[in-house]
C-alpha cells in the first residue's frame, strides 16, 4: 500500500473537500429539555414517575456515515477504469498474503495447547512518535476507522488483541487473530466482559506476553467524531499508550461505516494511493492522587485522542450502530414490501418516496442512555422495532394516531396524556429518542415490577394464574371506557404473547416490559380496588 510522504502537520482536508459540519463544544453538559410538571402530564405518577424525563439535545453528526458511498464524478469513474487491472493484481496479492498468513499461523498454532502462557516468538505508513516500551505501557488503545487498523498494529506491535467472539468463526481471519492470543469477549454477556477484563489485567501484568491492544470505541466510525469508550482497558489501572489513526482523503473516504466491506475493499483497490497516518500520543497514567475511577480514566484518555484528532467526543456507542443497522434492515424490508405490493397493483415495480431513507435518525448516543438509565443495547433495539411499527414519516417523527395504532389504543383522555408524556417538546409528534427515553424512564422505576405484579393480581380475580379476555376488558374499561370487541381483541392479542388464548403472568409482565407505557391502563384498577395485601401496600406506597 503506497502512502505519500505528507507531513502530519499539514491539513488533512483540502479546500476541495465537500462542506463539513461545524460543531460547538461546550465545557458544561448540554442543558436537557424537560417536560412540564402539571397534572395533565402525570399518567405515570403511580409507579413513581412523578416528574417528566430528560431528553438531551441531539448533535447533528452521523459517526457511521461514509462520505463517499457512491462513485461520483468523471474523475472517479476514469480512475476506477484505469485501476481495474491494478485492482485485480492487488486482490490476488491480498489473497496470497491472507493465505500465507493463514498457513503460517496454522503451522504456528499446531500443537500449541497451553493457552495460559505466552506463545514463543519466531509499505510504509507515515508515523509520528514511537510506541513506549511494553514494560512501561502494557496497554495500547486507538480510535477505530477501518479494517486496516488491526492489520497495521499486527505488523507494528504484534499485540494481544481484544476482539468480539464472533470474529473467531470468520474464514482465514479467525485463524490469524488466534495467533495474536486474542482475548474474546461477548459484548452482551456480563460474565464474558468480566472474564475479558481479568484476562486483560493478567496479560498486561506479565512482560512475557505482548502488549494488549484495544479499540475502546467497540466499532468503527468515520473518524469525524470519537465514540464513547468502553472501560475494559482502564479497569486494570496500568499506564495506557493512546494512538491516533487518520485516513486523510480528498475523493475517497476509507472509513468502514455504512458501506459493506466488499465495496470498501474494491474502492481501496481502485485508488492510486491510500493514505494512512499513525501518531503515538504521550502516555496516559491513572491519577492515583485523586483516586480516579476507570470511567474518569477512560474519559480523560478519550479527550486526549479527540483533541489530537481535532474532533468532538460523543456518547455514541456500538449500541447506536445496532440501532442504525436495525433501522436500515427494517426499512429495507418495508421498502421491499411496498415495491411488491405496488407491483401487484400496477403490474410493475415503482419506488416509494415515503419510505424512510435515513436510518441515522434513530441513533440516540446510547452510551449516555446506557449509563444513565441502565438500558441495554438489546432493549433499545426492541424499542426501535416498536417505534418503527408506528410508521414514522421521512423525518423520523410519529403522529398521535400511529402511536395509538401500535399500542392498540383509541383516542381518549388517558391515551392523550400518555402521548403528551412522551411529547416533551409539545410538537404533536414524537421522535424515537423521546419514545426510547420515556419508555426507559417508566421501565426503570423502582416500583415498576411490583406494579406489574399487583396489576396482574387485580386482573386475575379468581386467582387462576391467567387473565381471560373478559377480565382484561373489565380492568382496562376503568381507564378507557366504551372499548368495542375489536379493540379489546387487539389489546388481548398484544398481551397474549404465546397465542394460547389466555394471558399468563409471564405474558402480562413480558408485554409490559416491551410496552411499559401501557402500565398506565392499570392505574385505576389498582387505586380503585386495592383488595389484595400487595396491591394495598403498593397503593399506600404510591400515595
Amino acid at each position: 500500500m503506497a502512502v505519500e510522504d505528507h507531513s502530519l502537520s499539514a491539513p488533512l482536508l483540502s479546500s476541495e473537500q465537500p462542506p463539513h459540519h461545524i460543531v460547538t463544544v461546550h465545557d458544561q453538559p448540554r442543558p436537557p429539555i424537560q417536560s412540564g410538571d402539571d397534572n395533565r402530564h402525570k399518567p405515570y405518577a403511580f409507579v413513581g414517575a412523578h416528574h417528566g424525563f430528560e431528553v438531551p439535545a441531539s448533535i447533528s453528526i452521523d459517526p457511521y456515515r461514509n462520505h463517499t458511498p457512491n462513485v461520483e464524478g468523471l474523475y472517479e469513474w476514469l480512475k476506477i477504469l484505469l485501476c481495474l487491472p491494478i485492482a485485480a493484481v492487488r486482490l490476488v496479492l491480498f489473497g496470497l498474503c491472507l493465505m500465507v498468513g493463514y498457513l503460517t499461523t496454522r503451522l504456528a498454532l499446531y500443537g500449541w495447547k497451553d493457552r495460559q502462557n505466552p506463545m514463543p516468538r519466531y509499505h510504509w505508513i507515515k508515523r509520528k512518535g514511537k510506541p513506549a516500551p511494553r514494560e512501561i505501557a502494557p496497554i495500547v488503545v486507538s480510535n477505530h476507522v477501518s479494517y486496516i487498523d488491526p492489520i497495521f498494529f499486527f505488523y507494528e506491535l504484534f499485540p494481544t488483541i481484544v476482539s468480539a467472539d464472533s470474529h473467531d468463526s470468520m474464514p482465514f481471519v479467525g485463524t490469524i487473530i488466534r495467533a495474536m492470543q486474542v482475548i474474546y469477549v461477548d459484548r452482551f454477556s456480563k460474565s464474558s466482559r468480566k472474564h475479558a477484563v481479568n484476562e486483560i489485567k493478567r496479560k498486561a501484568s506479565c512482560n512475557q506476553f505482548p502488549r494488549v491492544l484495544l479499540f475502546p470505541e467497540g466499532t468503527t466510525s468515520n473518524g469525524k467524531v470519537l465514540l464513547s469508550f468502553q472501560i475494559g482497558a482502564f479497569i486494570p489501572g496500568y499506564p495506557v499508550q493512546p494512538v491516533v489513526v487518520r485516513y486523510p482523503y480528498v475523493h475517497f473516504d476509507q472509513s468502514w461505516g455504512n458501506i459493506t466491506l466488499t465495496v470498501l475493499m474494491f474502492r481501496m483497490f481502485t485508488q492510486f494511493h491510500n493514505f494512512v497516518e499513525v501518531e503515538y500520543l504521550p502516555l496516559s497514567y491513572p491519577n492515583e492522587c485523586q483516586k480516579e475511577n476507570a470511567v474518569q480514566f477512560a474519559q480523560r484518555t478519550g479527550r486526549a485522542i479527540a483533541s489530537a484528532l481535532n474532533v468532538v467526543q460523543t456518547a455514541y456507542s456500538y449500541g447506536d450502530f445496532m440501532l442504525f443497522a436495525k433501522a436500515a434492515e427494517l426499512k429495507q424490508s418495508c421498502r421491499a414490501e411496498i415495491v411488491k405490493v405496488r407491483k401487484l397493483i400496477y403490474g410493475f415495480a415503482i419506488s416509494g418516496s415515503g419510505v424512510q431513507e435515513n436510518p441515522s435518525l434513530y441513533m440516540v448516543e446510547l452510551g449516555w442512555v446506557q449509563s444513565s438509565l441502565r438500558l441495554s443495547a438489546l432493549e433499545a433495539v426492541e424499542f426501535l422495532e416498536i417505534f418503527l411499527s408506528m410508521n414514522p414519516d421521512p423525518s423520523g417523527l410519529v403522529e398521535f394516531h400511529d402511536f395509538l395504532r401500535a399500542l392498540r389504543l383509541k383516542p381518549c383522555g388517558l391515551s392523550e396524556k400518555m402521548f403528551e408524556f412522551i411529547d416533551v417538546q409539545k410538537m404533536g409528534k414524537i421522535t424515537f429518542k423521546q419514545f426510547l427515553l420515556g419508555s426507559a424512564h417508566i421501565l426503570k422505576q423502582l416500583l415498576f415490577r411490583r406494579t406489574c405484579d399487583a396489576a396482574f393480581g387485580e386482573c386475575d380475580i379468581n386467582g387462576k394464574g391467567h387473565i381471560s379476555k373478559q377480565e382484561l376488558q373489565d380492568a382496562v374499561s376503568l381507564s378507557i371506557p366504551s372499548l368495542n370487541s375489536d379493540e379489546i381483541h387487539g389489546l388481548f392479542i398484544l398481551f397474549d404473547e404465546d397465542n394460547d388464548g389466555m394471558i399468563s403472568r409471564y405474558d402480562f409482565i413480558s408485554c409490559l416490559r416491551r410496552h411499559p407505557l401501557l402500565i398506565a391502563l392499570f392505574a385505576p384498577i389498582l387505586l380503585h380496588r386495592g383488595s389484595s395485601i400487595d396491591g394495598r401496600n403498593l397503593v399506600e406506597e404510591i400515595l
